[in-house]
């Protein structure tokens, strides 16, 4: 019934919809998210420069640009958003205090994440996952968790940061 009456009252007055991660807090953070965030823009920029290659796009092609941009788009979206709940929810003073870079560098992926969503230019999204994975890094540090790099097993087949668990 309760269910019932919500709904009529969001069909005359619409609900805004809202998310937001948890902010119990479930002290659940890994950087992977935004990582693999920044694996796809570089490998969909990859795509669309191997379609640029053509003298002319079908209509699929054109159909396929148009896909490639938008997964561009939301994945650019991904890292930001991704980057922020660490930043915010996550790094405080100690954090702070180990690594008082850590602001600029999230300012730096924030600026750079933009600067990949409006260009296709594989050079930008390579820089934003050094910036990225020097996030990575520190994060782990602060969990005092040792890392490594290894070139990702999948297309576009980059370094990234990964955690030793051991």
């Amino acid at each position: 019934m309760l269910f019932q009456l919500l709904e009529k009252l969001d069909n005359k007055k619409p609900f805004e919809v809202l998310s937001a991660h948890c902010d119990i807090p479930c002290k659940i953070y890994d950087p992977i998210t935004a990582q693999l965030a920044v694996l796809t823009m570089i490998r969909m920029v990859d795509l669309l420069n191997e379609l640029e290659e053509k003298d002319e796009l079908s209509l699929n092609d054109k159909a396929q640009f148009s896909r490639l941009v938008g997964e561009k788009e939301t994945h650019g979206h991904k890292v930001k958003d991704e980057i922020r709940v660490i930043w915010g929810d996550y790094i405080k003073q100690p954090q702070l205090e180990q690594f008082p870079e850590i602001h600029e560098l999230v300012h730096s992926i924030m600026l750079t994440a933009s600067a990949a969503k409006q260009k296709i230019d594989k050079d930008v999204t390579l820089k934003l996952l050094t910036l990225v994975n020097r996030f990575a890094e520190i994060f782990w540090i602060t969990k005092g968790v040792e890392t490594y790099t290894a070139v990702s097993p999948y297309p576009p087949a980059q370094n990234v940061i990964y955690p030793k668990l051991s």
